[in-house]
C-alpha cells in the first residue's frame, strides 16, 4: 500500500512539474510558431496556434531592416566580455571573502546582494552624465563595463559559496609547499572549482544576454545589442507581431542552445558543494 501511494506521488508530482514546465515554456512556443505565420494571421481573432500559411517571409524583412549579425555580434561581445571581466576581478575577491574574512565581510556581502535591489532607474541620470562625459555612449566596451558592475555581485556571492565548500587545508599545504598566492589560486584554488566557475560564467552570460534596459537606454544604434534589435520592432506605426516574434526568435535561440548543451555543467555547478 506504501508503495502503491509512493508511485501515485511520483506520478502526481511528475504531471505537476511537467504542467508547470509546459505554462513557463508557453510564451516561448507561442512566440516561435507566430514567427512563421503572416501578419493577418498573427493578429487574427479568434488566434490559431499553428500556422495555416507557412512563410519565412519574417526572418528575411527582420534582416533587411536590421543588421542580425551586427546586433547578435555585439550581444556576443557584451555578454562573454563583461562576464570574463567579472571573473578577474570577482575570483580574488571571493578567495579573500572565504579564507581571509573580517568582521565586516558578511555585511560587505549583503551591501553588495542590496545593490541588486535598487531599481535600475534609480542611477539611470548619474551613470548617463558619467557615460556622455566619458564618451561611452553607444560603445560596446560601455556595455561591457555597465553589464560587468550590475553582474559582479552576483558572480562574488556565487563564486564566494563555491569557494567556502573547499578545504582550507588543501590551500595550507600549497603554502606549506612555498606556492605565492598568485600561484595558490590560479594552481590550486580554481582548477578546483571549476564546476562552480563554470555555472558562474554560463548563468551570468544569460543574464548580461537577457539585459534590456541598459542595453537599450545607452546604446542608439552602433553598439546596439539583440534587445534593442527586438526593440526596434516595436513602433508607434504599431506592433508587427509576426516579424516582432520572428526578431525575438533569432534573439532567443542562440542562448536558448547554449543553455541545452550546457545544462549539465550548469546543473552540476549549481549543486556543487550540495549535500551528496
Amino acid at each position: 500500500m506504501a508503495r502503491n501511494a509512493s508511485v501515485q506521488t511520483k506520478v502526481g508530482f511528475t504531471v505537476l512539474a511537467w504542467t508547470v514546465a509546459l505554462l513557463l515554456f508557453s510564451p516561448i512556443l507561442w512566440t516561435i510558431v507566430t514567427a512563421f505565420k503572416t501578419e493577418a494571421e498573427a493578429i487574427a481573432t479568434p488566434p490559431t496556434f499553428l500556422p495555416l500559411t507557412f512563410t519565412l517571409d519574417n526572418f528575411g524583412d527582420v534582416q533587411d531592416r536590421s543588421d542580425y549579425i551586427k546586433h547578435a555580434w555585439n550581444s556576443i561581445l557584451v555578454s562573454v566580455g563583461s562576464t570574463l571581466l567579472g571573473l578577474v576581478i570577482a575570483i580574488p575577491a571571493a578567495w579573500s571573502m572565504a579564507f581571509a574574512p573580517t568582521k565586516r565581510t558578511k555585511d560587505i556581502l549583503m551591501w553588495m546582494l542590496s545593490t541588486k535591489m535598487m531599481p535600475a532607474v534609480g542611477v539611470l541620470i548619474p551613470i548617463y552624465l558619467i557615460f556622455r562625459d566619458l564618451r561611452l555612449l553607444d560603445t560596446v566596451h560601455g556595455l561591457t563595463i555597465i553589464m560587468t558592475l550590475i553582474n559582479l555581485p552576483i558572480i562574488i556571492w556565487m563564486l564566494y559559496t563555491y569557494f567556502k565548500e573547499i578545504p582550507v587545508d588543501i590551500l595550507e599545504a600549497a603554502r606549506m609547499d612555498g606556492a605565492e598566492l598568485w600561484n595558490e589560486i590560479v594552481h590550486v584554488l580554481v582548477p578546483m572549482a571549476i564546476p562552480g566557475i563554470a555555472s558562474t560564467l554560463l548563468l551570468n552570460v544569460i543574464l548580461a544576454w537577457n539585459e534590456a534596459f541598459w542595453t537599450i537606454t545607452l546604446t542608439s544604434g552602433r553598439a546596439g545589442t539583440l534587445t534593442a534589435f527586438i526593440s526596434s520592432f516595436s513602433s508607434p506605426q504599431g506592433l508587427f507581431l509576426a516579424k516582432l516574434s520572428a526578431a525575438s526568435l533569432l534573439a532567443i535561440a542562440p542562448i536558448l542552445l547554449l543553455g541545452w548543451f550546457s545544462q549539465k555543467q550548469l546543473v552540476r555547478g549549481l549543486t556543487f558543494g550540495a549535500v551528496k
